[in-house]
């Protein structure tokens, strides 16, 4: 009897008894998988799958975990000032050999499914451990760049803060001039009726406003405004 599996995208017959190299699989040596996409079955009757055979399935023991032989990949590119690129590469295997075929009953079976595996060895290679290094610092530097999220709390307090008297209303303040103030820190008509002429030169300093405080009386117009 015998069947054709599927694994690792590819076909496998197999018999009882056989040996052979599949793509890697999870699992130690000594330890029993199961295959259960099987495409057909062979033997005294011939059953074919729609795709696969129902119930069916292959039992096998892993012998070992392998690399196969290097590869080479080598492009080079025309008219792309002589670009080229050399790269190699070993597939990871798995050794197993076939200790059954069940035409029925494999759902029942109790063995843990085939499935694939990581590769056995990382590249350690010095041009690995650059790339890998080059995709971890955007990250680390995004981590840096972040803030942590401020608190509804925080925010609430914050425009609270800000939240005061529509300073527009003084002659000469509009929205960008309103800002800088909100920024140095006067959001009331109280605040500017109480400067004083020191108050009033320092502010014109802070803020380069160069007499504008005086030329289009602030002070005045918030006293007058506190009062109404």
């Amino acid at each position: 009897m015998f069947a054709v599996l599927k694994t690792g995208g590819k076909q496998y017959k197999v018999a009882n008894g056989d040996v052979l190299k599949v793509e890697k699989l999870a699992g130690g040596a000594g330890d029993k998988v199961q295959f259960n996409e099987i495409l057909m079955l062979g033997g005294e009757t011939v059953t074919i799958g729609a795709p696969l055979v129902a119930d069916a399935g292959v039992q096998a023991e892993i012998l070992d975990q392998i690399r196969g032989p290097k590869l080479i990949h080598y492009v080079k590119r025309r008219r792309k000032h002589s670009s080229q690129r050399k790269k190699g590469h070993r597939q990871s295997l798995t050794v197993l050999r076939v200790t059954e075929i069940l035409a029925k009953g494999a759902a029942k079976s109790g063995v843990a499914a085939a499935i694939g595996g990581v590769a056995v060895l990382a590249d350690t290679s010095p041009m690995a451990k650059k790339s890998a290094a080059r995709k971890a610092a955007p990250k680390a530097e995004a981590k840096a760049e972040a803030k942590p999220a401020e608190k509804p709390a925080a925010k609430a307090k914050a425009t609270k803060a800000v939240a005061g008297d529509d300073l527009k209303v003084l002659s000469g303040v509009g929205p960008a001039l309103e800002k800088r103030l909100h920024d140095a820190g006067v959001t009331t008509f109280a605040q500017i009726a109480a400067w004083t002429a020191d108050d009033i030169t320092a502010m014109d300093e802070k803020l380069d406003f160069k007499g504008r405080i005086e030329r289009e009386g602030w002070v005045e117009q918030a006293k007058e405004l506190v009062k109404g």
